[in-house]
């Protein structure tokens, strides 16, 4: 069975599709900083959506770093989530 991204759940394992660079939306980043590499894995901690585009769903995850320590939140969208490692 496939599993898709978008029927996933808080407390869900996901991995990093691609590098997930600020966009800008992160206060105590830059512009560019990498936040989180292709293949980390991390836990969906919050689902919603962006309220413009309410049929658009965000994920807030926390990737884990090089120690596997959960890091910080992060909005990912369904094209930056994977469910398996990429």
């Amino acid at each position: 069975m496939m599993i898709n991204v978008e029927d996933l759940e808080v407390g869900d394992v996901v991995f990093a599709a691609h590098d997930i660079v600020d966009d800008g939306s992160m206060p105590e980043n830059q512009f560019g900083d990498l936040l989180a590499t292709r293949g980390s894995r991390g836990v969906i901690v919050m689902r919603g959506y962006v309220e413009e585009v309410p049929d658009k769903n965000v994920f807030l995850v926390r990737f884990e770093d090089a120690e596997l320590n959960l890091g910080r939140p992060i909005g990912c969208y369904t094209d930056d989530l994977a469910v398996s490692r990429a």
